[in-house]
């Protein structure tokens, strides 16, 4: 199967000279869900962003739907992951002052589109993260939790080619968790998304086709099954 997303010998050296992995390659395919675990440090975070542009590498190549990242310019970058990549950013990035369905509805609203289906996508995401009756609220009220919903609602709108999550459930109970994973399986694979998760958790971890563990040496599959 071709691979939606494409790491080749990628080789990154931190600040120092410390190498954080070196010759690290990986694919992954339309509606696989790939989960990295590894010791806090270990590069699970920059591995991401590197795999959406928003960090440099030293040696190697990305490829996303057979583009080269390497051959993009900032302009061409951010039009890639506003038409390609859904983020969860572990650090969130949700806006304060916005609404929680305009918060959602960014990356649709960036794309352009009628208000009212906008709108309607946005309550039906936030419904599917448990803040249905919320859309009117804002963000700058929220729990750690409740923004961690938004974040992932906002992430999977537009039906991204990719997505990318940065311990997704890290602020959720285990039952908001556990229907966040769902959602997230289901998004990969009856989209025909490619998904790569960044986890402490075992209960994520489980839920992906295949678990990999991330070294200086590379990736190495996990068994967490």
């Amino acid at each position: 199967m071709t691979s939606l997303l494409e790491l080749r010998a990628l080789t990154k050296i931190v600040p120092g000279g410390r190498v954080l992995f070196r010759d690290l390659s990986l694919s992954v395919a339309p509606g696989e869900l790939v989960a990295i675990v590894g010791e806090s440090g270990s590069g699970k975070s920059t591995l991401l962003n590197m795999a959406a542009g928003l960090e440099p590498y030293d040696a190697g190549e990305i490829r996303i739907g057979g583009e080269d990242l390497a051959l993009l310019d900032e302009t061409g970058l951010t039009d890639l992951r506003r038409r390609q990549i859904g983020f969860v950013f572990q650090a969130f990035h949700i806006l304060p002052y916005l609404t929680l369905r305009r918060n959602v509805a960014l990356p649709l609203a960036l794309a352009a589109g009628d208000k009212r289906d906008i709108d309607a996508r946005a309550d039906a995401m936030l419904e599917l993260v448990g803040l249905g009756n919320r859309g009117a609220d804002y963000a700058r009220d929220l729990s750690g939790g409740e923004l961690q919903r938004i974040a992932i609602a906002r992430a999977l709108i537009h039906k991204p080619a990719l997505i990318l999550a940065d311990e997704p459930t890290g602020n959720l109970d285990s039952e908001t968790a556990a229907r966040i994973l769902q959602l997230f399986a289901a998004s990969a694979r009856n989209s025909g998304s490619a998904g790569l998760l960044v986890t402490h958790s075992a209960a994520a971890a489980a839920i992906a086709d295949r678990t990999l563990e991330l070294t200086t040496t590379g990736l190495t599959p996990v068994n967490v099954k």
